[in-house]
């Protein structure tokens, strides 16, 4: 069954939470507290986790800045915040997705879906978010960078690289559209979805992950080109 990890300190809302994924099928463990919620995700291991961003004990940014240095778990930050830096701060550190309260319980039933359902894609479930099954377990290889979509596995110079999986994503979408400048828009439907609320800066935020972690020098990207005022293109 898929484990769902619930952190948020508002106990009716968390009730509420819990009662609605539990009615999707899903196994839900719960937390009000950051630092409970953190040791948690440690030991029950969740496919996914609904994080709200403030919490006693340890804030929600805290919990998924240290999650992201542990693991891959998908994570859906929920706040009361609504500007767009908040928003960005999210994302910085690691959210996959965000979500601002008062929220919709079926849209929030709906995104955990899409993003369990792009987990699932990424492990070798099925296609990518750009192409057919077979698209997704394709293997492109770029002189040292290699993308195995069969085994969902990026190396470089023969190194293991430990992405994300929005992070995975991104650079498939891009390595195989190689050589074509992409709007920041279409990446955001392509990768996150036409129902993902967040703006394009998410796409920069990612590219920015991927150039420290593939480029020689990240500042002077070679590999993620930016195409001033059209997007990004990807050169291999």
């Amino acid at each position: 069954m898929t484990k769902i990890l619930v952190v948020e300190d508002e106990a009716v809302l968390r009730d509420t939470l819990q009662y609605n994924l539990a009615r999707q099928g899903y196994e839900v463990i719960t937390s009000g507290d950051g630092r409970e919620g953190l040791g948690l995700a440690r030991r029950v291991k969740p496919d996914l986790m609904v994080l709200d961003l403030m919490l006693p004990g340890l804030d929600g940014l805290e919990v998924c800045r240290v999650m992201r240095q542990e693991n891959n778990t998908p994570i859906l930050m929920l706040t009361a915040k609504t500007t767009e830096v908040d928003k960005i701060v999210g994302l910085e550190v690691g959210a996959d997705d965000y979500m601002t309260k008062p929220f919709s319980m079926r849209e929030l039933l709906a995104r955990v879906k899409a993003m369990l359902r792009r987990v699932k894609l990424e492990r070798g479930g099925g296609g990518d978010a750009s192409g057919s099954a077979s698209d997704g377990k394709t293997r492109l290889v770029f002189d040292d960078l290699v993308l195995d979509g069969r085994r969902g596995e990026v190396t470089l110079a023969g190194r293991p690289l430990r992405l994300k999986p929005k992070e995975y994503e991104l650079l498939r979408f891009l390595a195989r559209n190689r050589g074509a400048v992409l709007s920041r828009d279409l990446i955001l439907e392509r990768v996150w979805g036409w129902d993902f609320a967040g703006g394009s800066r998410t796409v920069d935020v990612h590219v920015r992950w991927l150039r420290e972690k593939l480029e020689r020098d990240p500042s002077s990207p070679t590999r993620i080109v930016t195409v001033r005022g059209m997007g990004y293109r990807f050169e291999g």
